[in-house]
This record gives structure tokens, sequence and C-alpha cells, in this order.
């Protein structure tokens, strides 16, 4: 079950900053099933393809963060996930859909086991499924792209990437 955005630790706060710049911490998760084909869900606000993430609530932990954001954009159960890229700079800010601005501070992951039967479609999502690398779905997020270029680079130097 997901948490309102009026209710969430993101909404709450924009509530009270009104048009302030705020800080948004959150995680993404990259999901792949034993082919290799990378998890995509189609976001129900922008219509767009991207990876599993959202905003870190108060009380939980960042890894937390993205196993919560799995299970809610995916009805999968991530049951170990790594981190291999932090994204951090104010090159990071951006303003939404909505008129929002955020200095994001994402947390990449990658989800080392799941298991659990893929949902199609939830609350924050109008469908999902498992992708080859050289047929991603299209309008696709600029963040996809980003992810899987870093992952390749943590996988070969397995050193954090940070940026």
């Amino acid at each position: 079950m997901s948490i309102s955005w009026a209710d969430s630790y993101v909404g709450q706060l924009r509530a009270l900053a009104g048009d302030r710049t705020l800080m948004f911490v959150g995680a993404r998760a990259v999901v792949r099933d034993n082919a290799g084909r990378l998890l995509l869900i189609r976001r129900s606000d922008n219509g767009q393809w991207a990876m599993p993430a959202g905003a870190m609530e108060l009380g939980e932990s960042i890894a937390d963060c993205a196993v919560r954001e799995v299970r809610e954009e995916t009805g999968l159960r991530a049951l170990r996930v790594s981190a291999f890229a932090l994204y951090t700079g104010p090159d990071r800010t951006r303003t939404n859909m909505y008129g929002h601005t955020y200095q994001i501070f994402t947390t990449a992951f990658r989800v080392e086991e799941w298991d659990g039967v893929l949902a199609r479609a939830t609350d924050e999502t109008i469908d999902a499924g498992f992708f080859h690398r050289e047929a991603l779905p299209a309008p696709l997020s600029v963040s996809v792209p980003e992810t899987l270029a870093d992952l390749d680079v943590f996988e070969k130097t397995n050193r954090l990437i940070l940026k």
C-alpha cells in the first residue's frame, strides 16, 4: 500500500515550504531478470518508462526506500540490494510538471535478488515489463541510460559512482 502524496514526507514539506527549492532524497532500483532484461515501469504521472524509484520517507533507510519503491511500483520483493551510484550535485536541480523545484539526491541500487509476481499496473504505474537493453521502450526517462552506463562502470571497477 503506497502513501498518498499529501501524507508523504516530501508532500508535507512542500506544503510548508511553498515555492522554495527543496532537497529530495530518493532511491532508484535496477532490477534484472535471469535473462538480463531490465525491469521498467511506465509512470502514471508523465507516461515515461523509468526504473522503480521514489522519495525516502522519515524513519526508513535509503536501502529500505529502494525496497519499498520496488514493491509499491512493481509488486516484486527486493530481497537484497547494493548501492552503486550517488547522484547529488547542483546540476541535479529539476522543476517537475507541478512547478516544484528540487535538488535531487538519488542513490542507485542494483537489486541482487528478488521474488514475486510482476504487477503490470499499480497506484503509481500504468504498465511494467522486462526489456532487453537494445530494445527499451519510449518515451524513456533520461535517468535510464545514465544509470545503466554507470552500472556498467561499477560492474567493471567495483567503485561507487559519485556524481
